[in-house]
């Protein structure tokens, strides 16, 4: 039987129970509990936007967005989340998804921390990133129904989610900052890396090779 929590059923598939034990093992509690989160918080965004993501590639942009944090994957510097998104498309593919599948999963996860696009993008991709936005922020929270974030939380505690996750995303990060260049991103590593000071566009601009 699938397993659900506050209502929200999980889907019951191979790649789902795989994505789940990977995510376990390769992250920490902290991003495994999150990204859960995100998933059941995506759910819920799209029951109250009248959309149908399809769950199954909810879950797995949910469970993989985060996991460019713990371990760069690819041979080359990028984004933390393109890491992520990167990943998550090998393991669809490896595992006979479409393309189109595949590159949806893909682009919920190189997008999730990119306000003002993700959200009027297709529903796995919109969920996702509001997923993100209820979990992170707050976004939404005060119209929650209590008693399903309640034992949403009760199987997924956030702890100190603040710091920890602070913690976390500038660990992932503080060894590539110039990936964060023109991100929410290169907020966190200004005010927690000493010294770190992020170019600005305007310095890009006026910097330029170009004569005028």
């Amino acid at each position: 039987m699938p397993e659900v929590i506050a209502g929200l059923e999980i889907p019951e598939t191979a790649a789902v129970a795989e994505a789940t034990r990977r995510i376990q093992e390769m992250t920490s509690p902290l991003i495994y509990h999150h990204s859960r989160r995100v998933f059941f918080f995506g759910l819920i965004h799209a029951q109250k936007l009248g959309v149908e993501p399809d769950p199954e590639l909810l879950y797995l942009a949910a469970m993989f967005h985060d996991t460019g944090l713990r371990n760069p994957f690819s041979a080359v510097e990028q984004r933390f989340e393109v890491d992520g998104a990167d990943h998550a498309r090998k393991f669809l593919l490896d595992r006979g998804f479409s393309t189109a599948a595949a590159e949806t999963v893909w682009t919920a996860i190189a997008l999730h921390t990119t306000p003002g696009v993700a959200d009027r993008m297709a529903p796995e991709i919109a969920t996702t990133y509001l997923g993100v936005l209820t979990d992170v922020i707050g976004l939404g929270l005060d119209g929650l129904d209590r008693d399903q974030l309640d034992e949403i939380l009760a199987v997924h505690p956030r702890g100190d989610f603040k710091n920890e996750f602070l913690r976390a995303q500038v660990d992932g990060m503080k060894n590539r900052p110039e990936t964060t260049n023109g991100t929410v991103n290169s907020d966190l590593l200004e005010h927690f890396i000493p010294g770190f000071r992020r170019v600005t566009t305007v310095e890009r601009i006026v910097g330029s090779p170009w004569p005028s």
